[in-house]
């Protein structure tokens, strides 16, 4: 008869592993010392910890290389900063401070903006000097060609206002037609205002002041802006206003103290790890207890950690915030393997020698873990596709203590599972290393003076009770009939909510959110949006054509004709474009020149550009040509990430196609940051086809039955629309940091398929319904464990005050959720259904039937129960991998 081979590739490695088991049982001191000596040395990494820490958003949290960043690159290049300062020409963020008051009252009125005092705000802000070099505002200041300080005008404007009864234009304030070529927007200085019909300002409730200083002094700016977040709470205790504040760096001090605030949640981690594993693994036997065991089980995982940290940061990987979040995973992998090795090393025969039960033990044990390990890792370092820098550090590190852990795990506790092999051999209590009286069928063993019991039918230990429980009770009520039922109909409100969750999706990461909750910065966002949403960046429009006839009227047209097409979009202010050429052509007409005549062209326009030095950088010229020019197109009701998504495409989309001849660009230092909405979609979809072969190859070596494989693809399938769908209805986005998760639960949902699969498969029951309560019995309880374990390893997450340390427990415990529940509810439940694949892959050869029943028996059963722990341990793994 024709045999469906399931162990081609399990069973030379097993007896590869079987080989090592038991020189690791002969010099248990050798494998135990090693790790120690090795995580010591690899330890001094962490010397260089604070070197390699990167907590800048723009390197950590946008695409590397995206078209924003090449973008910035030309601008840079042709629009360098000149003499005078323009916060309207910055090519980047800037370096500045800034401050929201609010008022629950009209400001504009002179009782208000008495009471308010922003005008002594302003003097004590720019009074305020750096310790030690005694630095002020007015040293650093960004400067205008005339060597003053760039100021608020917007306190000039309401002080002239409140006194003097003059009205105030909004958004642009000016004057007459000539000083209206240089008129002062002030959409993003005041804030919550109403308007008359004729734009006249009737109320305003909230004022920004910024305060910008030069960008190439950062040594001695920081400073100066670090004195600032200290000492501005000091002067905004005012019963009129409240006041918000913010500076150029404060996104990278605020997202560094989240790695700080998470620390003291590590030792609430590691408790309830070891209490879990050692409730786990505890027994009333005094010399079959393994509480030393589930420590030591702990302390491996530690080493891993250690060992894998200090070996990256050596080979000089930064190390970004969301990495602290990885010894969270490591710590539920290294339990989870734990569990394996206790599991197979308890259905070892108690009076065999300790190299003889290593050997059985590893030959279960370590290829269920060797197969987990390598499909955990590989969704990892398939994550080191990503652009985006946090997600390869994140994957990097993880990946690397994933190795490490597998390493220490058949190794250090190994070693120390053969030591405690050694105390029970001799009948020792696990406390005091005394021996005690052995057990026998009259006298039980308990936790004082007698110990040493076991299955006299099978020489192993004595089961635990909970795995009765899965056998006598859980699967037959799985497998009735109304249960079936209930469990179909359950599935199909799981996949019809998931796939409602995922059209609710959301792309992009609020920058807020990588601040702490109560964090300033998260009210100076908040304030921001409030008063300071209707008018967004001014999109800055570059004419890259050399050959661009500027003085021709059919060329003029052909600009202005996509000026309209821009303008007509409802994400764009009519009729505000502040346009050099526009303000020369006015400039012509009130000088008299010709400007249709290139000589005349050029030869006026140096003197227009000097009359107005903000236009001066709007124009590169060369040896008497053009190279390049800019406009400015300012952008209304961009409050949303789907209103910045929308706006980047539109713009981007609009330059190419009406900007054909005059070769277009489009750019706004923020673009930087919305970039990731143009690869986020595209590149998650990648990593998950690459990450999905890899793990259906994988699955397939482990599960060749071609029936068995397509149960794995379907589970991919069912637990990434499960995670994308419910983390989308539980306020989770896609970004940087949920999406690699979505690649990691790959691997879960492959381990748990697979080896639930592979237990139906390879069960010896006749039944189908017999063969899912078989594999349930073997896999019940260490996925149980596995579960349990991994979620205290990230539960206490849930109480950090950082959206990004959240949002990876939510992601952590849809995983697990999701990935136990096709586990141990619905794959069973849906295997009976086709009770034909377990008929195939259960085909066996006659001759091999004859040989070997009794020992194909036991190898079934045995490996079963392993891939009951493995799973739970991969499950854990790929589990870690997603947050990040």
């Amino acid at each position: 008869m024709a045999k469906c081979k399931t162990n081609c590739v399990e069973k030379p490695l097993s007896n590869v592993f079987g080989k090592f088991g038991r020189i690791v049982g002969k010099y248990p001191w050798v494998f135990f010392l090693f790790p120690l000596v090795t995580s010591a040395g690899l330890g001094v990494g962490f010397y260089f910890l604070e070197d390699r820490e990167s907590n800048s958003i723009e390197e950590q949290f946008t695409p590397k290389n995206g078209p924003a960043k090449m973008e910035r690159k030309f601008v840079k290049e042709l629009f360098p900063q000149g003499e005078e300062f323009s916060s309207l020409r910055l090519y980047t963020d800037g370096t500045s401070a800034s401050f929201i008051a609010v008022s629950s009252t009209n400001i504009l009125t002179q009782e208000a903006f008495q009471e308010i005092g922003l005008v002594n705000l302003d003097s004590k802000v720019k009074q305020l000097q750096t310790d030690g070099a005694n630095l002020t505002f007015f040293d650093l200041c960004a400067k205008k060609k005339n060597g003053e300080c760039v100021s608020n005008p917007i306190l000039e404007i309401i002080n002239s206002s409140v006194h003097n009864g003059k009205p105030i234009s909004y958004p642009f304030h000016n004057i007459n037609l000539l000083e209206n070529l240089s008129r002062e927007f002030i959409g993003t200085a005041i804030g919550g205002v109403s308007q008359y019909p004729n734009n006249i300002i009737e109320t305003a409730l909230a004022i920004r002041l910024f305060y910008y200083l030069e960008d190439d002094k950062r040594n001695e700016t920081d400073p100066w802006l670090k004195k600032f977040i200290s000492t501005f709470p000091e002067y905004t205790n005012t019963k009129m206003i409240s006041v918000w504040y913010f500076t150029s760096i404060s996104r990278e001090e605020e997202f560094d103290t989240n790695s700080k605030s998470v620390i003291p949640l590590f030792s609430a981690t590691y408790f309830l790890a070891i209490t879990i594993s050692i409730v786990s693994c505890l027994r009333l036997d005094c010399v079959r207890n393994k509480v030393w065991v589930a420590t030591f089980g702990v302390l491996s995982a530690g080493l891993a950690v250690l060992s894998s940290f200090g070996l990256v940061l050596l080979c000089e990987m930064p190390f970004v915030m969301t990495v602290a979040t990885a010894p969270f995973l490591i710590l539920g992998v290294g339990v989870d393997d734990m569990f394996i090795m206790i599991s197979c090393w308890q259905k070892t025969k108690v009076y065999d020698k300790v190299e003889d039960r290593m050997e059985d033990t590893y030959k279960e044990a370590a290829v269920s873990i060797t197969i987990t390990t390598l499909t955990d890792v590989l969704a990892f370092y398939i994550g080191l596709m990503t652009p985006f820098g946090s997600v390869q550090s994140f994957c990097m590190y993880t990946g690397t203590a994933l190795l490490f852990c597998y390493i220490y795990n058949i190794t250090f506790f190994g070693a120390f599972l053969a030591l405690n092999g050694q105390r029970e051999g001799s009948n020792r209590h696990w406390f005091t290393c005394q021996r005690v009286e052995q057990a026998d069928g009259v006298r039980k063993g308990n936790a004082c003076s007698v110990g040493g019991a076991y299955d006299p039918v099978t020489g192993a230990e004595e089961e635990m009770p909970i795995n009765n429980f899965f056998k006598m009770y859980y699967g037959p009520l799985l497998t009735n009939c109304w249960t079936k039922v209930f469990v179909t109909l359950l599935y199909l409100g799981y996949l019809a909510g998931s796939i409602y969750g995922c059209f609710q999706m959301q792309e992009g990461i609020d920058l807020k959110n990588l601040a702490p909750d109560d964090s300033y910065v998260a009210g100076y966002y908040d304030n921001e949006d409030r008063y300071f949403s209707e008018y967004g960046p001014f999109v800055m429009l570059v004419i890259k054509n050399e050959g661009f006839q500027y003085w021709e009227k059919s060329a003029c047209e052909s600009l202005t004709t996509c000026l309209k097409k821009i303008e007509s979009s409802d994400m764009v202010a009519k009729n505000m474009t502040v346009s050099w050429l526009e303000a020369y052509e006015i400039f012509g007409a009130i000088s008299g020149l010709n400007l249709t005549n290139e000589k005349v062209f050029m030869e006026s326009l140096p003197q227009f550009l000097t009359h107005y030095p903000d236009f001066y950088q709007d124009v590169s010229i060369s040896d008497g040509k053009i190279l390049a020019s800019r406009l400015f197109i300012p952008t209304v009701n961009i409050s949303t990430a789907t209103d910045e998504k929308e706006m980047l495409n539109f713009f981007r989309n609009t330059a190419l196609t009406c900007g054909k001849k005059l070769d277009l660009l489009v750019y706004h230092p923020a673009f930087i940051y919305f970039d990731q909405y143009a690869v986020i979609v595209s590149n998650t979809i990648q990593n998950i086809v690459v990450a999905t072969a890899v793990m259906l190859v994988i699955s397939l070596l482990l599960i060749p039955n071609p029936l068995c494989s397509l149960w794995v693809t379907f589970a991919i399938a069912s637990v990434i629309v499960g995670m994308a769908g419910f983390m989308a209805l539980w306020d989770v986005n896609l970004d940087s940091i949920s999406m690699i998760n979505l690649v990691i639960c790959i691997g879960f949902s492959v381990d748990f398929s697979a080896h639930i699969s592979y237990a139906f498969v390879s069960s010896e029951k006749r039944t189908a319904n017999e063969k899912a309560i078989d594999a349930i019995y073997n896999l019940g309880y260490p996925i149980v464990q596995g579960a349990v374990s991994t979620i205290a390893g990230v539960v206490v997450l849930s109480a950090a005050k950082s959206y990004i340390f959240r949002t990876f427990f939510k992601i952590m415990f849809l995983v697990i959720s999701l990935g136990a529940a096709h586990g141990i509810v619905f794959i069973p439940v849906f295997l009976t259904f086709f009770g034909c694949c377990s008929d195939s892959c259960n085909t066996v050869d006659d001759k091999e039937q004859i040989n070997s029943p009794a020992q194909d028996t036991g190898t079934v059963v045995q490996l079963s129960e392993t891939q009951v722990a493995t799973n739970m341990h991969t499950y854990a793994n790929v589990n870690q991998g997603h947050t990040n």
